[in-house]
């Protein structure tokens, strides 16, 4: 395991999928700290360090981020689209994990650069499973650069 600290971003209004996908990492103890936001306004705020999160300004961005596309406020197809766009954050992995089955669902997110794209599992087992297994790939088998050298230009503000 890794010896940094290991934060993710979790970014789901149900709390039931919430609750779901909280379960694999919990029990596997492969992440320190989970953020929890509810929109994708709220999760554009946490991540470019907006009221409410501005103290968050010197902490380091999450390792990745689990997203749902179905938000209140800001779409999750716009928050990729924002996290995309910025030097400062496109290097960050976006799972998005949705319920959604639409092609064009998934066609857009591949076109805005999604690291990969899970539909969620209906039954707590298998949503509990493909969380692990995400967990497991982003976290251990993944070869990420190291933070400081993919944060380059965090210094602009968004």
């Amino acid at each position: 395991m890794r010896a940094e600290e290991i934060e993710i971003l979790l970014v789901d209004d149900s709390s039931a999928d919430v609750d779901l996908t909280l379960q694999a990492p919990r029990k596997n103890t492969l992440i320190n700290r989970i953020h929890i936001v509810r929109d994708g306004e709220e999760a554009l705020n946490f991540l470019f360090w907006r009221e409410p999160y501005q103290a968050r300004a010197r902490q380091p961005l999450p390792q990745f981020i689990l997203l749902d596309l179905k938000l209140p406020k800001v779409d999750g197809l716009s928050v990729l689209r924002t996290l995309k766009a910025d030097q400062r954050t496109r290097w960050m992995p976006v799972i998005v994990l949705t319920s959604s089955k639409e092609v064009r669902d998934s066609t857009a997110c591949n076109d805005l650069g999604v690291n990969s794209y899970v539909q969620k599992p209906v039954d707590f087992e298998h949503s509990r499973e493909a969380v692990d297994v995400l967990a497991l790939y982003w976290l251990l088998v993944n070869q990420s650069p190291p933070r400081h050298a993919m944060a380059k230009g965090t210094e602009k503000s968004a």
